[in-house]
């Protein structure tokens, strides 16, 4: 299918198609693999003024090019690079834009490596890092310094999943002269466009939701028109970009998002509706369920819901945290989601020092996969009956 009046298609419509068009590649639906890293010139004058597309494996390639354009497409971006994780998607554009003697406010509910980057790299690097709560809002303005540069955001939070108000944040931050980063894998851009809302870079942890298979490392950093040459031009200085082989199976993962993300989504609900319910559960920590104390900031910014929450016992520690997960059969023990599997791990709260709660006992993540709801269910119910009796 050729491109013309693919944007203005449904979501899934837009998966399918966006990207590159088989035309231009004898009519084969995928573009190609292209494995790189020398690429030839015609003649010496070409060659000194690089006057031609691809200069070199680094700096892009047609496999690059046919997600990268996927990808700003779904999120609305001057441009997106591709780096080898979501890790990598983090770092990349925190060193882009922060220099020695700069400021930066990150939300005390990150993704935990994100702040162990910034207070172990950040920090050697002369960088003041500062953390702050997730439910802000506005009332960030009080805590932006004249050398405030960014300020990053993570909405709904890891592991705990506080939904922040990204405009008024961006509002405050953009009136200070700092811009604004967004990881948004939770959400992914067919349930949060981040730029929509006033951020100036979103960033994604491919390797979840748009690989979708848990065999894939990838991060993408999509940026405005703003922020986009100095984001491309530090991605350019530090070589390090994506291998071929995983940006061809992000993109493979995307055609098939749509219909993945639903069914995550709607099992997911199904799950934490009944959990709320289950004896030995305090709370169920998911922006979608009415329950949740930030749920209108979750219906007003956002059109869908993924397959990760977190539940808190009622009671106990880790003895009992640990039962709950032994006694699990379907859901796997391990890190990442996004995948089609279930998942579940023990949260670890310790190292923030806002966003702590309180809670009534040991927080469970859980990643809800493409298994059949009934059976998760059974799962569930038989660990939370072993963290009873633990």
């Amino acid at each position: 299918m050729a491109q013309d009046g693919v944007d203005s298609m449904g979501i899934n419509t837009r998966l399918a198609h966006s990207g590159n068009n088989p035309h231009d590649y004898f009519g084969f639906v995928n573009p190609p693999v292209v494995h790189a890293s020398t690429v030839l010139y015609p003649n010496a004058a070409a060659m000194a003024a690089r006057s031609q597309k691809y200069t070199y494996g680094t700096r892009g390639t047609p496999t690059t090019d046919a997600l990268a354009a996927a990808i700003d497409a779904l999120e609305g971006s001057a441009g997106t690079i591709m780096v080898p994780s979501g890790l990598a998607a983090v770092m990349v554009p925190l060193l882009a834009f922060l220099s020695c003697g700069d400021h930066v406010l990150i939300v005390d509910s990150v993704y935990h490596p994100t702040r162990n980057f910034a207070d172990t790299m950040l920090k050697r690097l002369g960088i003041d890092v500062e953390y702050y709560d997730p439910h802000a809002g506005a009332g960030i303005a009080s805590l932006i310094k004249p050398n405030t540069r960014v300020v990053f955001t993570e909405s709904p939070g890891s592991n705990t999943f506080e939904v922040q108000d990204i405009p008024a944040i961006a509002k405050a931050a953009h009136a200070a002269g700092a811009i604004v980063m967004m990881d948004n894998t939770w959400a992914t851009p067919l349930y949060l466009r981040p730029l929509d809302h006033g951020v100036d870079i979103s960033i994604h942890a491919a390797t979840k939701y748009p690989a979708g298979h848990s065999d894939v490392l990838l991060g993408t950093v999509s940026a405005n028109a703003a922020c986009w040459k100095q984001l491309c031009e530090t991605f350019n200085t530090m070589g390090c970009c994506a291998g071929p082989d995983d940006v061809y199976q992000v993109l493979r993962g995307l055609r098939t998002m749509g219909v993945r993300l639903d069914h995550h989504q709607r099992s997911a609900l199904d799950i934490a509706g009944w959990l709320e319910g289950q004896k030995g559960v305090a709370r169920v920590l998911h922006p979608a369920l009415p329950s949740h104390p930030d749920h209108g900031l979750w219906k007003r910014d956002f059109r869908g819901s993924s397959g990760i929450f977190s539940i808190v016992l009622a009671g106990g520690g880790q003895k009992q945290q640990h039962a709950l997960l032994d006694a699990l059969k379907i859901f796997g023990l391990g890190y990442s989601w996004g995948g089609y599997e279930s998942l579940a791990v023990p949260v670890f709260l310790g190292d923030r020092t806002i966003a702590k709660g309180p809670y009534d006992g040991p927080l469970i993540r859980l990643q809800i996969g493409l298994e059949d709801v009934d059976d998760l269910k059974t799962d569930l119910a038989r660990g939370l009956a072993a963290a009873a009796s633990a």
